[in-house]
């Protein structure tokens, strides 16, 4: 009976695991951030990481933390047929997107709905949309003589960092502060919360 009931929850286990697709395509610091969390999850695993770009040091990342990852090049990315197919052969069940930069082919915004998120470093509805990435928005956001500054994650739509909001965190600006500075700052909330939320989120 002790062997029966081990079994059956180990199979229980294995049927409730969520597994997660990164897209990144840069450095990848919060993948990795991501990746190291859930690395002790019975739970959510991250099983796939997709970059479109083939030199982007989140590939480097992903081979020495024995994550299986990907390239998938712009051109694919118009209609998303083939990564939809990748996807279902990996049987992804939510995707995070951390540092990616392409739109989302509208294939797979009807293939998981509510199952993909972004990660801003910004307060949007402020700073965002389409070019409105990495040093750019802290720029934005100095120059603009903001006194906060922080993350927004959010749903995916079709649209540029408009989707649904799910959590924001919020940092000080300083007068002095440079866009580096505020860079640190908005990358600490992101590596406290993001997988967090993600966890969350992706049990739902």
């Amino acid at each position: 009976m002790r062997i029966f009931n081990i079994i059956v929850h180990i199979t229980t286990l294995m049927k409730g695991e969520r597994k997660i697709a990164i897209f990144a395509s840069g450095s990848g610091s919060n993948a990795e951030n991501i990746v190291n969390y859930f690395g002790k999850n019975d739970s959510i695993k991250v099983s796939l990481i997709i970059s479109d770009k083939k030199n982007a040091y989140v590939l480097e990342r992903a081979a020495r933390l024995n994550v299986l990852s990907v390239v998938v090049p712009k051109s694919d990315w118009e209609t998303g047929e083939k990564i939809l197919v990748l996807l279902r052969e990996h049987q992804i069940d939510f995707i995070v997107l951390a540092g990616f930069l392409l739109r989302i082919p509208e294939i797979l915004l009807h293939a998981y709905p509510d199952k993909m998120i972004n990660i801003h470093p910004a307060l949007l509805p402020k700073f965002g949309g389409k070019g409105m990435y990495g040093d750019k928005v802290h720029e934005a956001v100095v120059a603009a003589g903001e006194k906060e500054s922080g993350i927004t994650i959010h749903y995916i739509n079709e649209r540029y960092d408009e989707g649904q909001i799910i959590f924001q965190a919020t940092c000080e600006v300083l007068s002095e502060d440079s866009p580096a500075d505020v860079a640190r700052k908005v990358h600490a909330l992101e590596y406290a919360h993001f997988p967090g939320i993600i966890e969350k989120v992706a049990a739902l």
